[in-house]
């Protein structure tokens, strides 16, 4: 049996991108043992996904700490890998393809990737302006993987009862409900709508009959909180829900607004209606979550500050179904 590593780190929204490549890998070689290299938010959500054999966790040593780097190199000669799909394309992951057959008597393997000397480079000269799941698509293809399909998250299933919300309420009784992404990584705090804003908005959907739901991870709490004591109506779900819930409620939501934050990724892969706002810090053009159609359910507001970016269109941009 051969024996296949793909690596990726993160961060959220890039690993959610790269559910269709891993999907690809998968059809693509149906009979091998294939690890995951990644790192350990991501570790229960690709084990979920029936895409790898096996999830190693990456702890990222530097070179301050030689005895950790032996142990990853050990661990990587060891194994045995034929192939390597190398989907970070980082200078840590290169890097990686240097440990592999340099220490230890290790044989190097096939390698998809940028590292310098590796069989299969992905050598397109558009790779920076290419968003991720064309370029990835394209850095497959040179390693001769050509059905690269949308993401398909089918297999995440959760039971989301425990929140009461529309189609899965214990009396199936609950008004819809819209999903909404207020925060975003703390040391880029212009990527973030005001929340004020964003507890306007959600004072609109409740006005309508609408439940609001914000979400968010534990460092996100303090504005997650101010969404919703501004508006008393919203359900507060801020680190309650793991990836897979979240991709459950999508499934179940009229529809979702948020910033260029990870959990959007994972509610646009379902198809669920998505406004995402993107400010100058970030471009869509590289990196706009996408949904098993494309960019066909997805509304990109931009500004160069968001600021900027009025309630009405937000409002406006947002199809309820």
């Amino acid at each position: 049996m051969s024996k296949i590593l793909v690596i990726k780190h993160g961060a959220l929204g890039d690993f959610v991108l790269a559910m269709g490549p891993f999907a690809a890998i998968r059809r693509h070689h149906p009979e091998a043992a294939i690890t995951l290299l990644t790192t350990a938010p991501f570790g229960e959500l690709a084990g979920a996904s029936g895409y790898f054999d096996a999830v190693w966790i990456d702890t990222r040593p530097k070179l301050s700490q030689p005895l950790a780097l032996l142990k990853l190199a050990r661990r990587l000669n060891g194994a045995g890998f034929e192939r390597v799909y190398d989907l970070q394309t980082s200078t840590r992951s290169s890097g990686y393809f240097r440990l592999m057959g340099s220490l230890l008597g290790g044989v190097r393997p096939e390698w998809s990737g940028v590292a310098r000397g590796c069989s299969h480079p992905h050598l397109n000269s558009d790779r920076p302006i290419m968003h991720t799941v064309e370029r990835q698509k394209d850095q497959l293809a040179a390693a001769g993987i050509t059905d690269v399909r949308a993401a398909d998250l089918g297999w995440a299933v959760a039971d989301i009862s425990r929140y009461g919300l529309a189609g899965d309420a214990p009396d199936g009784d609950a008004p819809p409900y819209v999903l909404i992404a207020p925060g975003g990584a703390r040391h880029r705090p212009r990527k973030r709508w005001p929340m004020e804003r964003f507890a306007a908005f959600a004072a609109r959907l409740a006005a309508k009959g609408v439940t609001p739901v914000v979400l968010g991870a534990g460092a996100e709490r303090e504005v997650a909180d101010a969404v919703c004591d501004l508006c008393p109506e919203a359900r507060n779900l801020c680190a309650m829900t793991s990836f897979i819930d979240i991709i459950a409620l999508a499934r179940g939501a009229a529809g979702a607004v948020g910033n260029d934050t990870g959990p959007m990724h994972l509610i646009a892969a379902t198809g669920c209606p998505s406004v995402v706002l993107f400010s100058d810090e970030s471009d869509p053009a590289l990196c706009a979550p996408r949904g098993p159609g494309g960019a066909a359910s997805v509304t990109v507001l931009r500004r160069g500050s968001l600021e900027d970016l009025a309630l009405g269109e937000v409002d406006a941009a947002l199809s309820l179904r």
